[in-house]
């Protein structure tokens, strides 16, 4: 039996990258899945999004470790579709213990970027847990939330375009969400914690929109992208292990802290 045995999480963004991680990550430990993707392309983000295909794949490697998953495509945007999405996972899993807010975008510039990365990276996590919060309370067990962010919900990095500070502005709004939810929720014995990432590979940055991006940032003087730590980017499974902890009994008393995962990025500054 795995620490999480018997318990339930519903991820966003679940299809690739940080989300699939997170679903490995507490699948492997015994939990069982609700899985959530959008599963097409958003007009002003200027990488491929993830597909249908990926979150079948994100299916295939949960089964794998003998987990259940419920997988569907919703839009964090639209609240009553990422409803109806949580409850199928309520209707064949049965409970709710943990909520893994993951789901975001970075679209930098554009005419739509701004209110975009806003929607999604924002409004998106509000969104998500206010569809979990009722189930969670009225299971009356507690529970964990973790809200992802980044280093740019900490520092004021961002470069001078729409999209990029909105991204900035959407993560560090998301630790004003979790500082609050965390007093809402404590009496519930739910616990709310966010996670701080740094660079991490991804296709979100792996792709050849944003190494350009990143690389025109470093030629005109941009913000120091450098980890303390002798490491460029940090792989998923880093985030994964850091929100594994924040959810199980080994933080039982940890709620609203900000906790970068992010090899010293945010101590330089």
């Amino acid at each position: 039996m795995g620490a999480l045995t018997g318990k339930v999480a519903f991820i966003t963004g679940a299809a690739r990258g940080q989300g699939r991680a997170h679903a490995l990550r507490l699948a492997a430990e015994g939990a069982d899945i609700i899985a959530v993707d959008l599963c097409q392309q958003i007009s002003s983000v200027p990488y491929p999004l993830a597909t249908a295909e990926d979150l079948a794949e994100t299916v295939k490697l949960v089964e794998e470790t003998g987990a259940r998953i419920v997988a569907r495509a919703a839009d964090v945007r639209d609240r009553a579709a990422l409803s109806t999405a949580l409850q199928a996972g309520l209707d064949e899993l049965g409970r709710l213990d943990f909520v893994i807010a993951n789901a975001g975008i970075a679209p930098m510039a554009g005419e739509d970027a701004w209110q975009d990365v806003i929607d999604v990276n924002l409004t998106g996590i509000y969104h998500t847990v206010d569809v979990a919060v009722k189930p969670m309370i009225a299971q009356g067990d507690g529970g964990s939330i973790v809200l992802v962010s980044s280093v740019a919900g900490l520092v004021g990095l961002a470069a001078p375009a729409a999209g990029s500070l909105g991204y900035a502005a959407a993560k560090h709004g998301i630790v004003g969400l979790m500082r609050v939810y965390a007093n809402l929720l404590a009496p519930h014995s739910i616990r709310v914690n966010s996670v701080h990432p740094a660079g991490v590979q991804t296709p979100m940055i792996d792709n050849e929109f944003t190494r350009k991006w990143l690389d025109g940032l470093d030629t005109q003087g941009g913000p120091d992208m450098g980890n303390a730590l002798p490491v460029q980017v940090l792989q998923p499974e880093d985030v994964a292990n850091a929100a594994f902890w924040l959810v199980s009994d080994a933080a039982r008393y940890i709620t609203g802290v900000t906790l970068p995962v992010d090899a010293g990025y945010v101590n330089k500054r």
